[in-house]
């Protein structure tokens, strides 16, 4: 029995350091080629992006900000801006990165671009969902696309949504 119990306890502590090493190993795999339009938006450096839904449209910030993330992007926020409006969609640059706030602008299809630097705010680029932007254009937001095996969202399915007119929340 006990020849049995350390076996077992071997195989539990390789399995823990082989998914631990996979784990580590992961990070410097890429998901595959960048979406038609960003292959050569390579943004050295970590790019902190809040979204926020200034439209009032439900789930656009979450729509955009899963696809951000996607692309590699930090969206360490999202959700409502302080008032909704009917001014469109816009890309903020707060640092000084031009390059990191158009490689934002084109992976969601927004054109407008601004930068407005902020020493108060803790992120690289801002985005402001207005009520014309509803999703993403049909070359860039394939919510078809496979993910790669060491994924492991790609088990869980996609929920289907239906759009509350009544709602806004992000």
């Amino acid at each position: 029995m006990g020849q049995r119990l350390r076996a077992l306890v071997l195989l539990v502590v390789v399995l823990g350091a082989g998914t631990l090493l996979g784990s580590s190993l992961a990070q410097w795999w890429h998901a595959g080629p960048p979406p038609p339009g960003l292959e050569s938006s390579r943004i050295p450096g970590r790019v902190r992006v809040e979204v926020l839904n200034a439209g009032g449209t439900s789930g656009v910030a979450r729509g955009a900000t899963a696809v951000l993330r996607d692309l590699g992007l930090d969206v360490v926020y999202y959700g409502n801006a302080e008032n909704f409006s009917d001014e469109p969609s816009v890309v903020l640059d707060r640092v000084g990165r031009l390059d990191a706030a158009r490689t934002v602008a084109d992976a969601l299809g927004i054109r407008e671009l601004r930068s407005e630097p902020d020493s108060n705010l803790f992120v690289d680029v801002t985005v402001r969902l207005g009520p014309e932007w509803s999703g993403m254009p049909d070359s860039l937001g394939n919510d078809s696309a496979p993910r790669p095996w060491w994924d492991l969202r790609r088990l869980v399915p996609r929920k289907k949504t239906t759009e509350n007119p009544d709602s806004t929340g992000p």
